[in-house]
């Protein structure tokens, strides 16, 4: 049943967007304890990323429903927990342009570029949702993200410089009477409002137990 879900999760990449930039990447958790048993409980965990909310639960629609087949073509019962996982970035372009103007004169602007969308997730995503928000990357490291192979090979770009773009960022924000500040806060639009980013999350939250053998299912909030 585990291995029919992979299987439909796989044959759904084809429906995703590139310009939604879905990523799903399950693990097999638990697969078993013999080999000449057949496993009576096995687990799967995955992440869900997208370029937007809409995008991230339309590809979650199509995971859930490949996990129903894979316990409806075996007879199984799959049990689904849902959980609300980061939201996708959505950078302040007032914030964004004073920390450019500020890294082009630390760094040149010819080391300076704008990478939009990364596939990634973090939590600065869901702050950026209800209030102006920043998150900008720099190098510094060398090898692959997350890889073994991932190292800090320039300390000085790493640790140092980061500290300085943002510390000028700051006295851009503060200088005076924080009027930049004031601003740019009176100018944001938030996607959400702090009660609704937190009704939103709530309802993410979800359990689900689907019996393959009858079809049914029972759901309730967690």
């Amino acid at each position: 049943a585990a291995h029919i879900a992979l299987a439909g999760i796989n044959a759904q990449r084809e429906t995703f967007k590139d310009e939604d930039a879905i990523r799903v990447h399950p693990i097999i958790t638990r697969g078993g304890d013999l080999v000449n048993v057949v496993p009576a409980d096995v687990r799967l965990e995955t992440f869900v990323r997208g370029k937007t909310n809409e995008a991230i639960m339309d590809a979650n629609i199509k995971v859930d429903r490949a996990l129903r087949a894979g316990a409806m073509a075996i007879g199984a019962t799959v049990e689904i927990n849902t959980l609300p996982g980061y939201m996708p970035l959505r950078d302040d372009r007032e914030m964004q342009k004073l920390f450019m103007q500020n890294a082009h004169e630390l760094f040149g602007a010819e080391e300076c570029t704008q990478a939009g969308h990364r596939t990634g997730s973090t939590d600065m995503g869901d702050i950026s949702h209800i209030m102006p928000a920043v998150h900008p990357s720099m190098s510094g490291a060398s090898g692959i993200s997350h890889g073994n192979d991932f190292l800090i090979s320039d300390k000085e770009m790493a640790y140092l410089a980061p500290a300085k773009a943002l510390a000028l960022l700051a006295v851009d924000l503060l200088f005076g009477h924080a009027e930049k500040a004031k601003e740019i806060v009176a100018q944001h639009k938030p996607i959400m409002t702090k009660e609704e980013y937190l009704a939103y999350q709530n309802q993410i939250f979800q359990k689900e137990i689907f019996d393959g053998e009858t079809g049914t299912s029972e759901t309730a909030g967690v």
